[in-house]
């Protein structure tokens, strides 16, 4: 299959190209698309030959749920059984915008969308080129990340490309996404309002509009892989967001996390080792890493965010074999950085 990429203008947009688009969701196929949090790999959300290429071309397990994204409020009242007022305000607020609400499901979604469970994942994205796709589409569209499951999530069409070439047959180019983290996933489906996946939308933000106490799912809080049952989020089960070479995380004074992979890096030297550093426009220079790439400057959570997951994907082309990585924990983003983080790490984090 060759895959074609089509660039558009998010201030004014080709109306043919969102049309052929529409086109091959109707046909059952898949589309990668600009959101505002990173690229989606779309497909009609209520088919189930549809979503079964989506786990097919991502290599993703059937057990862990697809988000289905809409265009309009409005559709969202046939795809569950009832909408509480938490999440009613919940979406005044925050949609269209980097923000998934979980909800019992109706019948009208399959099982293979959510993967086996009663519930379904939705979310109104706040980006032109994906509202377009989808009200043109006439169908929610199940998008996971359009990258190889278990990949850092695409944040350009070039990494798009890089993970589907060949194995969808369009791409919309709209650029660098805005956020570079995917949305929070907030649970509605139970007694009180639970966060699943950290995102942009804090738990304080939606704590303040909701009126009430929103929870914060356990293995979120420490950090660990989900076990067990399937998940009732996308990324809560599996290894996530992960370059190719072992990543590690340390944490600790400036000094002391500067000293300790520059020791580190010596060792590994010593063994023909090639190193990678994710550090900050403060301390690259500090370290003596055969590839130090910036994430961002450590005044500003935001532009680490936006630049963490092209940073995992660039160290891919440097062929190193190690990566050390600073502590990205301060900011409203912070959390949800380093759930990011540690899941690319499996979770290893050393203290010094």
């Amino acid at each position: 299959m060759n895959t074609e990429i089509i660039k558009l203008d998010q201030q004014k947009i080709d109306k043919k190209a969102i049309e052929k688009a529409a086109q091959w969701i109707q046909k059952k196929e898949l589309v990668a698309f600009p959101t505002e949090t990173v690229y989606g790999l779309g497909a009609n959300g209520l088919d189930p030959e549809a979503s079964a290429k989506i786990y097919a071309a991502k290599g993703r397990p059937s057990d862990n749920p697809l988000i289905l994204h809409i265009s309009d409020i409005k559709q969202l009242v046939p795809l569950v059984q009832e909408i509480p007022e938490a999440a009613k305000k919940a979406m005044r607020a925050f949609w269209p915008g980097p923000m998934t609400i979980i909800l019992n499901k109706s019948d009208l979604v399959p099982l293979e969308t959510t993967g086996g469970l009663s519930t379904v994942a939705v979310r109104m994205p706040d980006h032109p080129i994906a509202l377009a796709l989808i009200a043109k589409s006439g169908c929610p569209i199940a998008a996971p990340s359009a990258n190889a499951s278990g990949r850092p999530s695409p944040t350009l069409a070039e990494h798009v490309y890089e993970d589907m070439e060949g194995k969808i047959p369009l791409i919309l180019d709209g650029g660098m996404v805005g956020i570079g983290i995917e949305s929070t996933i907030i649970d509605f489906s139970g007694d009180m309002p639970m966060i699943l996946r950290p995102g942009f939308i804090t738990k304080e933000k939606l704590e303040e509009v909701i009126g009430e106490t929103v929870a914060i799912d356990p293995a979120v809080l420490k950090m660990k892989r989900m076990e067990g049952a399937a998940p009732k989020a996308p990324g809560m089960k599996y290894r996530h967001y992960a370059p190719k070479a072992k990543l590690v995380l340390v944490s600790g004074s400036e000094h002391n996390v500067i000293s300790y992979i520059n020791k580190k890096t010596k060792e590994a030297h010593d063994n023909d080792k090639k190193v990678g550093v994710i550090g900050t426009d403060e301390t690259i220079a500090l370290f003596d890493a055969d590839v130090v790439l910036s994430i961002g400057t450590s005044s500003s959570d935001r532009t680490i965010a936006h630049s963490l997951y092209a940073v995992l994907r660039q160290f891919d082309h440097e062929d190193v074999d190690l990566i050390y990585s600073q502590v990205f924990e301060s900011g409203q983003n912070g959390f949800a950085i380093m759930n990011r983080l540690m899941k690319a790490a499996g979770y290893e984090r050393i203290e010094v």
